[in-house]
């Protein structure tokens, strides 16, 4: 090797030995860069902790606008997954042969027990009420819903007048008008302007704490039912005649013979049991986001016993053909769709959480601008 072969060899060699010595450099520059913003990063995020905290000592404030969803509400492709996977699902289909029978009983128990009290104080008048008339009328207040779906007898024409005497002790015309309404509320879920079950802005912004809260859940009988006439009003139809004139028929006749306790006695059923009462609780659990990636809730507790399985609220929207004493066999034969998902057992749990809970009011609902499918 000559002097100059020698001399180029080590000129290379001290090359790259710089050159590795600014790669280790380099690394170590970014290791310092990185280990500098992790500590910046764990900074902010105790700074955001303790700001939290403020918060939190300060009192957290509920939302101030609906939760947005940008896909299509769950059910629809869920019912296509199971029915894909489980097809003797479409066994369960159809009306249910007893809600004629069940439907009856109810009618007749609960306007023999309003004669009963023509001439009893209004104090016992408002205890019966509230512990006995309130689950009878709430009971066929869901038997209505449950003829909203035509799950009663095959032909339709037949569920609508078992639904017009299902309505007689509640005292108000409401059968037929809620089944439009409700239908809607399956096709459009959460649907902005046309899923009346979603709460009003008004609503929203008036009932903002625990005091607001509690009274909107004792009257949101009254809110349920006038929401739809000032935002979504509908023309009355001919059997929405049929059944105010029946229900005013009732209404005199009990009047007449019996007198205004017996009928006050019906209000106070359909009032109460609508409020701060147990079986009211579905009103709130059903779809008042309390996990922010789930928009229907079921619920498995023992009043199902007396609310048609209502409970079973995500199988039934899944499949609103299946009636309420079958839906219990749907999660039996498909669990995992189900098991993975929030559910309660307390309606009377639900109310208190959501009157308590300070970051949940009418604005814990799931809302979606409507898409060209639904259309």
């Amino acid at each position: 090797m000559t002097v100059y072969e020698e001399k180029k060899g080590k000129t290379i060699l001290k090359e790259e030995n710089l050159l590795s010595g600014e790669k280790i450099r380099g690394r170590r520059r970014e290791k310092r860069k990185k280990e500098n913003t992790d500590k910046r990063f764990v900074e902010r995020e105790r700074e955001m902790g303790r700001g939290e905290r403020r918060e939190e000592e300060k009192g957290v404030v509920m939302a101030n606008d609906f939760f947005w969803s940008y896909t299509d509400e769950p059910h629809a492709s869920r019912r296509r997954q199971i029915l894909s996977q489980y097809p003797q699902i479409k066994e369960l289909f159809g009306p249910d042969p007893l809600a004629f029978l069940k439907i009856s009983v109810v009618v007749l128990l609960q306007l023999w027990t309003a004669t009963s009290l023509r001439d009893a104080g209004w104090l016992k008048i408002l205890a019966v009420a509230y512990f006995f008339g309130s689950f009878l009328n709430h009971n066929l207040f869901l038997a209505i819903h449950e003829l909203s779906h035509n799950l009663a007898f095959s032909t339709p024409v037949y569920n609508r007048w078992l639904g017009i005497f299902a309505n007689l002790p509640i005292g108000v015309p409401m059968s037929v008008t809620f089944q439009k309404y409700h239908l809607e509320h399956h096709r459009f879920q959460g649907v902005d302007g046309m899923d009346m079950d979603v709460p009003s802005y008004t609503e929203a912004h008036l009932v903002t704490n625990v005091v607001t809260k509690a009274i909107w859940v004792i009257f949101q009988l009254f809110f349920y039912a006038l929401r739809p006439v000032f935002l979504k009003p509908k023309p009355p139809g001919y059997w929405e005649f049929i059944n105010l004139f029946v229900q005013i028929g009732l209404d005199a006749t009990l009047v007449y013979f019996c007198g205004w306790k017996s009928f006050a006695y019906l209000i106070l059923s359909t009032f109460v049991g609508g409020g701060m009462h147990p079986m009211a609780g579905h009103f709130i659990s059903e779809h008042y986001v309390f996990k922010p990636d789930q928009e229907t809730y079921s619920y498995y507790g023992p009043l199902n016993l007396l609310t048609w399985s209502v409970g079973y609220h995500n199988e039934h929207h899944d499949f609103p053909r299946i009636p309420g004493n079958k839906l219990h066999k749907v999660k039996k034969i498909a669990p995992e769709y189900y098991e993975g998902l929030e559910s309660y057992k307390s309606w009377s749990q639900v109310i208190y959480m959501y009157v308590m809970d300070r970051t949940v009011g009418p604005f814990s609902r799931m809302k979606r601008k409507l898409s060209k499918k639904s259309e």
